[in-house]
């Protein structure tokens, strides 16, 4: 193995391309990128000089386009060294890359490549293509189309090439641009309300926040990382690919979401990224056995997480040392050890981002030993903002500023940054620019707080406060995590403003649902009764001890469906559209406010 390879100085990248460039010329022969080939059934792996070989020939390939710097391509294109070919190819020619969303619907891509004005498409698959030819979205400014996996049938469109018939079989690589202020990509934000909006990141912005974050972040050359958060998401794409860049770990490319379970094992990494829900799902799952196992055993599990956070508190310098300490070996071995084995059983450190982590979920990781650092971000932020450390992790905040990053709180609450991590701007978008940087910060949109020693902790949304009829104010994040902490609820959304009360509309976990109405004497075909909803309102109550009176929920709308992007109701990073949601479940919601 190829030593002493070292981490990149942004100095000595400057654009993402110039950065690939100076690991492949560095760590030439060692492992770089690993995914699962379905025509062999086998694991492959590519070395950094293997990956910047191929990425000459795509390199090669757009240049046969005419495609001139500055030009947008994109991509909607699962996670794959094919990815990281065709965007760093694009950089070394001058391009600016916009990265798609392999769930989105077609007519929100279809608005994204024509308001970027995108001249080259790659598609993962011909299925994904042939769903704007269904909808008679024909892409009017899109000059060339590319399909990586085709499924042998005719293309009819003369734009359209499949990547073996288009790919040279050899290629040299260039870097056209030495300008690390140039603009490198155009990432949509989800668009919670309204169109999404083109956020503009340059190379710098993405190098410098690379760069800050890996001062707060416990990782090595040797790590192997196992990639599952979608590439077209700015935190998988930067703590996920960038920086494994900059330091020259190897990452391996999970099949599915539905196989990462498995994947986990095989793999075995020793880093892991994620969403809050991955880790409320493996919860989910070792809490459903953990229902069915006797009660010795689930005393022992909460036992083990009890002793195994004070232990955590205690390391912090946060709790006293505990007699109990000395039981950690055995109940390690005994319990620990083999829940942490079904992510693979060498995982150094796990992070948390795009959303909050429920401390009840962070605790009982924490409690097994599985440091959990949670941070958080944006897309205009490029992504991080803060993030704990091992040595600095308070679980109930998002950690502190990293290097560089500045934060300070408005008048009304919101959370403001500046730093070389903030956007260039809103693509065609001056308005929305000026209404989000003032005077070089960024406003977030995001309500928090700062305690003495710089921890951040977040509060809500802007937006999404409610205010009450008797003008008290609630952020109702903190109240549907809560809910969330029932297994029995899927999905919900705290309602009330300006009205005198607080509801809540939740989807019900379907086969949950079935026992818990079943118990009750309630139909659970009929989830609007006044039976279905007093169950729920018994549930929920048992979550909402904690929260003031006002805080309360009062009534509930049930719902069975599910929240998808598919329709509609969730935005392809899964953040709930608000508005469309009370739309879609208008009459519910004047049931229960009928008469208030």
């Amino acid at each position: 193995m190829q030593a002493g390879s070292g981490r990149i100085r942004y100095e000595d990248a400057i654009t993402l391309d110039g950065l690939f460039r100076e690991r492949a010329t560095r760590s030439a022969s060692r492992p770089a990128y690993v995914d699962f080939n379905p025509n062999t059934g086998k694991w492959r792996t590519r070395t950094w000089a293997e990956m910047y070989a191929a990425i000459g020939r795509w390199q090669a390939g757009l240049a046969k386009e005419g495609l001139q710097p500055g030009d947008r391509v994109a991509l909607m294109q699962r996670n794959s060294p094919e990815w990281v070919m065709f965007d760093q190819a694009a950089y070394g020619e001058g391009l600016v890359v916009v990265p798609l969303y392999t769930v989105d619907r077609p007519d929100n891509v279809a608005y994204i490549l024509g308001d970027c004005g995108a001249k080259l498409v790659l598609f993962d698959t011909q299925e994904q293509w042939e769903q704007f030819r269904a909808l008679k979205l024909e892409l009017p400014g899109v000059e060339r189309i590319l399909i990586l996996n085709p499924s042998g049938s005719p293309f009819v469109d003369a734009r359209v090439k499949s990547v073996a018939e288009w790919l040279p079989e050899t290629g040299a690589n260039r870097h056209v641009s030495v300008d690390g202020k140039k603009l490198a990509s155009i990432i949509y934000t989800s668009g919670t309300t309204g169109r999404p909006k083109g956020v503009m990141l340059s190379h710098d912005n993405l190098l410098a926040n690379c760069r800050d974050s890996l001062e707060k972040a416990d990782v090595h050359e040797d790590d192997e990382f196992l990639s599952f958060l979608p590439l077209s998401h700015v935190f998988e794409r930067n703590v996920g690919y960038y920086m494994a860049v900059m330091v020259g770990f190897k990452t391996t490319y999970a099949r599915s979401i539905a196989q990462l379970g498995e994947d986990l094992q095989i793999v075995k990494p020793t880093l892991f990224h994620a969403v809050p829900r991955i880790y409320e799902r493996v919860w989910a799952a070792v809490k459903a056995k953990l229902d069915e196992a006797p009660e010795s055993r689930r005393k022992l599990f909460h036992r083990t997480v009890d002793i195994g956070f004070a232990r955590f508190e205690h390391q912090q310098g946060r709790g006293p040392w505990k007699a109990s300490f000395l039981l950690w070996p055995l109940l390690k071995r005994l319990v620990a050890d083999k829940v942490l084995a079904k992510l693979g059983g060498r995982l150094r450190s796990a992070g948390a981002g795009g959303a909050a982590l429920a401390p009840d979920i962070s605790r009982i990781f924490i409690g097994l030993g599985l440091p959990v650092i949670q941070g958080y971000g944006m897309t205009e932020s490029s992504p991080v903002i803060t993030t704990n450390t091992k040595e600095d992790n308070v679980p109930a905040s998002v950690g502190k500023a990293i290097p560089n990053v500045e934060i300070r709180i408005a008048e009304n609450g919101e959370l403001c940054v500046r730093g070389p991590n903030v956007m260039m701007g809103y693509w065609n978008n001056p308005e929305a620019t000026a209404a989000a940087l003032e005077g070089g910060w960024l406003h977030t949109g995001d309500v928090a707080r700062i305690d003495e020693a710089g921890h951040v902790y977040l509060t809500g949304r802007i937006k999404d406060i409610i205010v009450l009829a008797n003008g008290e104010k609630m952020p109702p994040g903190d109240i549907e995590e809560a809910i969330l902490g029932d297994s029995l609820f899927e999905q919900a959304m705290v309602l009330g403003e300006g009205r005198s009360y607080l509801s809540a509309l939740v989807v019900m976990n379907a086969a949950r649902w079935a026992e818990a109405a079943n118990a009750a004497g309630v139909d659970p075909a009929v989830p609007s009764s006044p039976g279905a909803e007093k169950v729920v309102l018994g549930r929920i109550a048992a979550r909402m001890r904690p929260f003031p009176g006002y805080a309360q929920i009062r009534r509930a709308a049930v719902a069975v469906e599910p929240w998808t992007v598919e329709n509609g109701l969730l935005t392809p990073t899964l953040k709930a559209k608000r508005q469309q949601i009370m739309d879609h479940y208008a009459m519910a919601l004047a049931r229960i406010y009928e008469g208030h």
